[in-house]
């Protein structure tokens, strides 16, 4: 199976490098960094240690995923840190819909911080159905499928250091398709 590379190590580490620098000018005062848990997990811990000259506090809140007869979800890890009052930057490894972000969105600012941001690494606005404003951002992506660096199938591949565009209904039906290839137990076969 073949897959591209669409971010490598190097283009992620410029990205989050940028990002952070517009995060420090944007928050003279130090900021809490937010994680959608699992997928921002890394994004996160990168932007955490790549803002040096402003104070930084991190948190994590983990979301079910969407009930497919509700459209509802729920929290299941909620923040420990109190943000009323504060700066906070919402970290997301991808924003997709928007669902799951209004939702976050909502239940945050229903606490008083005195500013709230968002940051992803990948925003694929072409399947946005809920118009929201991201303010530090990676890279535009369109309706790729995209594995690596926190974002996963099956909870296999968020340990990439890169992302990687991959083949959506391979890896629909074969969750570790490209684990041999990517992982190197295994040469990529031969195209064509």
């Amino acid at each position: 199976m073949t897959y591209s590379t669409l971010l490598g190590r190097d283009e992620i580490a410029r990205h989050v490098e940028r990002m952070a620098g517009e995060i420090t000018r944007d928050h003279p005062d130090g900021v809490v960094l937010v994680g959608v848990l699992k997928g921002a997990l890394i994004l996160v811990a990168d932007l955490c240690r790549a803002i040096t000259e402003i104070p930084v506090e991190v948190d994590f809140i983990a979301i079910s995923r969407y009930a497919p007869d509700s459209g509802r979800v729920r929290i299941l890890k909620d923040l420990d840190l109190d943000i009323e009052g504060r700066d906070v930057v919402l970290v997301e490894d991808l924003v997709d819909t928007g669902l799951s972000l209004a939702y976050l969105l909502t239940q945050l600012e229903g606490r008083g911080p005195r500013r709230i941001d968002v940051c992803t690494l990948l925003d694929r606005s072409v399947r946005r159905i809920v118009p929201l404003e991201v303010r530090y951002r990676g890279i535009e992506i369109g309706d790729l499928f995209v594995l690596g660096y926190g974002l996963h199938r099956d909870d296999l591949y968020r340990n990439l250091s890169s992302v990687v565009e991959a083949d959506r209904d391979v890896i629909r039906d074969r969750p570790d398709a490209l684990v041999p290839v990517l992982y190197g137990s295994a040469p990529e076969p031969p195209s064509g």
